[in-house]
């Protein structure tokens, strides 16, 4: 379903709120150029359609042969480890700062000993987890310690893999990596101008070979020429990353002619278009490297998708369900206590489990699991949904609810939730479409979108807490 004119405008206003006085600067198109733009990207993706999967609500492509570590991510099983926050490179494209080595840290939860990582990732049942940063090779004494750990205390299947520029590594760091069970390198050669010395390094010492970098537009018809080379090198894999422009970044990515994308965040058209033409010509000319564009859009959906649903199953409550996007939907039936009290006992004669209700006579309203809905009459009650989600964070905010999570005696934090907005409403022809398309057949975005009757402003706030949007991310 296409994004309304006013959530187009909505996102438009914020990004011009992020950047300010310096948004006038950025080269935005008009209707028209993006349309012709969005027919770039359909052609590359028709010429596709026969040789490539598109998975993850179709916003990552090529889905054949993944990364191992890659295809945890997309299962929504990875826990990345920033192992320090500084870097020796100072790539133009880089989001943030990276200047101080700080703590390991994932999630905003510092860990200084990898022991209580290990209970993190047991906790949770994470399949994999890589170490970034920064750049993890400035800290390798660290990095190599919590590799070991992990390697010593989860199954020997657990999936695990680091990143880095490459600058810095030593054939003794080769050694010490694949002696400690390292499964996967990423390089970025974007960092080190190409150059692809490291990863020949690495030889057949660690199993798994991928090249990382964003999609540079200019670099395009470099990496053509690169492509049979990091083959021979024994890169097995390279993932693209879309272009996406901060705060920190500005300065330096307002130098170069790029087009840029409204939306959640501000992203680089050119980039996007550069990726899907290197996946191209890869499948034209049977160049044997699969490639993964990992989309900005992928990013932001599943990964933040993953991480609602990981912290949600600690915050829901028994009456609750956890929606397809991750965020805990809370359905309400509001009215006059009497008449909630009869629903009440209605259940109870069916031998419903108790559990899956709770009344609150003193608001009037009674909270319901989906599963009691065939149960459920309308007469004299309002359907109002309510959604929330959770996340961890080091220690509690004293404002919304929280539980706390302990890891050892020396490690805890806390997962809390908090509103997602404001409640929902239904009318009693809102709240029927919504049971019969939402609660009880769980039927896709894409498919509500073909009904006309969803496509305005409130079926698109009730759907963005109920599903992931599908397809890459819209030109405007």
């Amino acid at each position: 379903m296409a994004l309304s004119k006013k959530r187009r405008q909505h996102w438009i206003a914020a990004n011009q709120q992020e950047y300010s006085q310096n948004y006038s600067s950025l080269h935005f198109l008009s209707a028209d150029e993006y349309a012709q733009a969005h027919q770039s990207r359909q052609n590359i993706l028709d010429s596709l359609a026969s040789d490539v999967a598109t998975g993850c609500c179709e916003t990552k492509l090529d889905m054949n042969n993944l990364s191992p570590g890659c295809r945890i991510c997309a299962d929504g099983d990875w826990s990345c480890l920033f192992i320090n926050g500084r870097c020796n490179c100072d790539c133009f494209y880089c989001p943030t700062s990276q200047q101080e080595i700080g703590q390991p840290t994932t999630n905003s939860i510092e860990f200084r000993h990898a022991e209580d990582y290990v209970l993190y990732l047991q906790r949770f049942g994470f399949r994999g987890a890589s170490f970034s940063g920064g750049e993890p090779l400035l800290t390798f004494d660290r990095t190599l310690h919590f590799l070991k750990t992990i390697k010593a205390h989860m199954p020997s299947d657990f999936h695990t893999w680091l990143y880095t520029n490459g600058s810095l590594l030593t054939d003794q760091m080769v050694d010490q990596l694949a002696a400690a069970g390292l499964d996967e390198i990423r390089f970025d050669i974007g960092a080190t101008s190409y150059q692809l010395t490291a990863l020949k390094r690495v030889g057949n010492a660690i199993p798994v070979v991928t090249v990382e970098i964003p999609a540079v537009p200019e670099e395009t018809e470099r990496l053509k020429e690169l492509l049979p080379q990091l083959v021979d090198s024994g890169v097995r894999h390279l993932n693209l990353h879309q272009l996406r422009l901060t705060p920190y970044n500005y300065p330096r990515l307002i130098q170069h002619d790029y087009r840029y994308l409204h939306g959640e965040r501000v992203t680089v058209l050119d980039s996007e278009l550069a990726a899907l033409e290197l996946l191209e010509f890869v499948h034209r000319n049977d160049i044997g490297l699969p490639i993964n564009y990992c989309s900005f859009v992928y990013k932001h959906r599943f990964q933040a998708q993953a991480a609602r649903l990981r912290n949600g199953h600690f915050m829901a409550k028994s009456y609750e369900c956890l929606t397809e996007n991750g965020y805990i939907r809370t359905l309400i039936l509001a009215g006059e206590v009497s008449r909630l009290q009869q629903l009440c006992r209605r259940f109870s004669e069916n031998n419903c489990d108790p559990t899956s209700w709770s009344l609150v006579e003193s608001r009037g309203r009674l909270h319901v699991h989906p599963c009691l809905w065939p149960l459920v009459e309308l007469d004299g009650v309002e359907v109002i949904v309510d959604y929330a989600f959770a996340r961890q964070l080091p220690q509690m905010t004293y404002r919304n609810p929280f539980t706390r999570i302990e890891l050892s005696s020396r490690q805890e934090f806390v997962i809390e939730r908090s509103r997602a907005g404001r409640e929902i409403v239904f009318t009693a022809e809102q709240a029927e479409f919504f049971v019969r398309n939402v609660l009880l057949a769980n039927r896709a975005q894409k498919d509500l979108g073909d009904d006309a009757s969803t496509v305005d402003e409130f079926w698109e706030d009730v759907l963005a807490y109920e599903t992931i949007p599908h397809g890459l991310q819209e030109y405007y």
